[in-house]
């Protein structure tokens, strides 16, 4: 099928194909959402912790909760971190969001990098 789609006052001509229900990407469960923490007045908006997640491995992890882009990590491969503790922060719609781990553990994989983009539910941080 082709459309035509104008941005910023150009028009592109795009050709799509619709593909049936499990063609193409595969379909990712639902996402689960964390629930938001009151933050104590005056202080920093709540953050949002995302739930651990198994791996294909069967190891632990913290799954992006929003699609963005990564704009700082701060811990590193080996780092034991404490439940809470922020794991790197996320940009979407101008708006940043800080991952803090679900539990305590130490940092096996960092799969992004500052700068990448995310999808959500795709796996940020991996636990041993």
């Amino acid at each position: 099928m082709k459309l035509k789609i104008t941005v910023h006052g150009v028009a592109y001509e795009v050709e799509v194909e619709v593909l049936d229900a499990g063609e193409g990407f595969p379909t990712a469960p639902p996402p689960t959402r964390p629930r938001a923490q009151a933050a104590p007045s005056g202080g920093p908006a709540p953050t949002k912790a995302a739930a651990p997640t198994k791996t294909s491995s069967g190891e632990g992890g913290v799954a992006s909760p929003i699609a963005g882009t990564v704009v700082e990590i701060k811990c590193k491969p080996g780092d034991s971190v404490s439940n809470g503790q922020i794991l790197l922060v996320i940009e979407a719609m101008k708006m940043k969001t800080s991952i803090a781990a679900p539990t305590d553990g130490k940092v096996k994989n960092i799969p992004v990098a500052v700068g990448d983009s995310v999808r959500e539910n795709q796996m940020l941080v991996e636990f041993e």
